[in-house]
């Protein structure tokens, strides 16, 4: 009897065992800064990213977005994601750092273990005129609602990625 329950024990051990999947419990970028490539422009498609150690965050505005605003107002613009804008979620072998995505050679190392993209909500950028420089627009850029859905039909919702950042962009003349 007791070869059985042993073996019973020991073949219930086997199958449980992780199969390798990754679990994506948290998405936290709230206090990772903002970077990019090339400096952000008005009205062009714009790519932003935060990385986290062996994590990014990858942002690829809809064109127009950060629009010219009005001096002396305030203009809210809202972009749909994935439809307008895309919010993309990486997993890495290692850490990496701007030049995966900046180099025109993309690097080797790191490898993607996991990627996930967004498959709702918002961006929401708010455009004002900068405090202490009127050549300047300041652009304010939350994510909401931004649900992930993993390869395995697991849903994140522990998110801590409202702010996304700050850019700067010129007043025209």
């Amino acid at each position: 009897m007791r070869k059985f329950i042993f073996s019973i024990l020991t073949l219930g051990l086997l199958f449980s065992c992780s199969d390798g999947d990754l679990q994506i419990e948290t998405i936290d970028f709230d206090s990772v800064s903002i970077q990019y490539c090339a400096a952000p422009v008005r009205n062009a498609g714009n790519l932003m990213f935060k990385i986290n150690e062996g994590e990014a965050l990858i942002l690829q505005l809809q064109s127009g977005v950060l629009n010219n605003g009005i001096v002396g107002d305030t203009i809210t613009t809202e972009s749909t994601v994935p439809g307008q804008s895309q919010v993309t979620y990486r997993v890495f072998s290692d850490a990496v750092d701007n030049d995966y995505f900046c180099d025109d050679i993309p690097v080797v190392e790191p490898t993607v273990i996991d990627e996930v993209v967004a498959e709702d909500g918002m961006v929401i950028v708010e455009t004002m005129l900068a405090d202490n420089d009127s050549t300047l627009f300041v652009h304010n850029i939350s994510l909401s609602g931004i649900s992930f859905v993993t390869g395995n039909g697991e849903r994140i919702t522990n998110l801590a990625i409202n702010e996304f950042g700050e850019v700067t962009t010129t007043v025209p003349n």
